[in-house]
Order: C-alpha cells, then structure tokens, then sequence
C-alpha cells in the first residue's frame, strides 16, 4: 500500500521545496495531498500560484504516514500561527510519525517543541530568530534526522530531501530508480 504524505502550502511557501518534495515523492509512487487553509489560490514566496488538494480542516492525520513542511520565511510564519496546522503536528508527533521540515519550517518545530533540548536539526542558517528561546541543537548539515524528525537547511538540498525521505518512505530500489530519472549531477 502506498504511504500518504501531507504537504501544508502556506501563503509565502518556497515553491522549489513544496514542488520538488511533491513531484520526487510521487514519482515514487507515494500519493502526496498538498493543504492549503482554504481553496483560494496559493500565493508562493516567488510569487506563483498553486492551489492545493485538501483544505488544512479536511485532513485527518490518522490516514498520514508523514507530514512534510515546506520553508519559505512568510510560509514558515504562516505556519507557525496556524492552529489547524499545530494541531496536525502535535498528533503526528503524539504518533511518532515521520515529520519533515527545510529552510526556515524547522522552526514551527521548535515552536512547538517537536524539537527540544538537544535534539540536532538543521535549517536555514538565518532562520533561527523564528523560535528564539526555543530548543534544539543547530548541526549546519544538509540534513539531519533524529528520531522521526527530518529536518534540511534550503531550497539548494531540496531535490536530496526528497530522495531521502523517499527512501525513507519507499525503499532505497524506489529511490535509486527515481533518482536514475531525475539525471541529477
């Protein structure tokens, strides 16, 4: 059975980290629902527009396997003050249930105290006046993974997120099939 990933497209989403996670993922076959807070066009950080698959309140975490933040500064704000969008985090989080975020949407982890104390997470390096005062122990690295939590520094690792969280989900024969497609350098 194929997993299901959800990706929140908040207003000011960095379209090369929603886009890339959504095509790579399904390109290895796992269905992607993107959310959007209404059925309104999306307007992205580099000013596209995208509509989304599902409002925030039609999804339902339990048919999840994963929830996938995309950053973007004005996106990972937009986020962060998203009850709907908490509420989904925290009961993924409650599940041990894989959660991903890059670029500047590890802090809407950290906000929330996903990530606390020392628990290494990477991001984008300008982005952690989002969760001052929060935990978490900054690593630098492309990707850093603890536990169930993901996290990449930018736009720049988004196509090497992708792959790994890919193989995660679906195995490393789906991900080098994938990734043989993509002609990578």
């Amino acid at each position: 059975m194929a997993k299901r990933v959800f990706i929140p497209l908040c207003p000011g989403f960095e379209e090369m980290e929603a886009i890339i996670l959504i095509d790579v993922l399904r390109r290895g076959n796992v269905e992607v629902v993107s959310g959007g807070k209404s059925k309104d066009p999306i307007l992205a950080a580099r000013k596209t527009l995208h509509l989304a698959d599902k409002t925030f309140s039609e999804i339902i975490p339990s048919e999840f396997d994963a929830i996938l933040l995309p950053g973007g500064l004005e996106g990972t704000k937009q986020l962060m003050k998203d009850p709907e969008i908490s509420s989904i985090l925290k009961s993924f989080h409650q599940q041990s249930k894989m959660i991903g975020a890059i670029c500047a949407a590890p802090s809407v982890l950290r906000n929330l105290d996903i990530i606390s104390g020392d628990d290494p997470y990477t991001s984008f390096p300008s982005s952690d006046d989002l969760a001052k005062g929060k935990g978490g122990m900054y690593t630098g690295k492309r990707i850093e993974s603890h536990n169930n939590i993901h996290t990449s520094i930018g736009p720049g690792s988004a196509f090497e997120f992708a792959l790994y969280l890919l193989e995660s989900l679906e195995g490393k024969d789906v991900m080098e099939k994938v990734k043989l497609g993509l002609h990578l350098p």
